[in-house]
């Protein structure tokens, strides 16, 4: 058996400020949703403007029955959010942090 070379203080501490199991849940389903390009791609378009589902689907080349799955599943994750104008609904990221996680993503990627 190896012995650890980390001390008993610094093992209490990083066990102290682990997250508890259901913030690691949620943190691993809130990346899960950046892991899928389609869905990177509808952020994207939605961090520079708000559009209803006829115009993002025409930004991002996708037809309306695949963006609309696409849109459920970022909204169930609260990346996006709605807002109802008579008959239309329009979606915009939920937060300005969506798009920070994305900038973080594309400076570390170097773009």
């Amino acid at each position: 058996m190896l012995n650890s070379l980390l001390d008993n203080r610094t093992k209490s501490i990083v066990k102290f400020y682990l997250p508890e199991r259901e913030a690691l849940v949620d943190l691993a389903t809130l990346f899960n949703i950046f892991s899928d390009a389609t869905r990177v791609k509808i952020i994207s378009a939605l961090s520079m403007s708000e559009m209803c589902v006829t115009d993002l689907a025409e930004v991002v080349s996708m037809n309306q029955t695949t963006l609309s799955h696409q849109l459920k599943l970022l909204r169930q994750a609260k990346i996006v959010k709605t807002r109802r104008h008579g008959k239309i609904i329009f979606y915009s990221l939920a937060s300005k942090t969506i798009n920070d996680i994305m900038m973080i993503g594309v400076r570390q990627l170097g773009y």
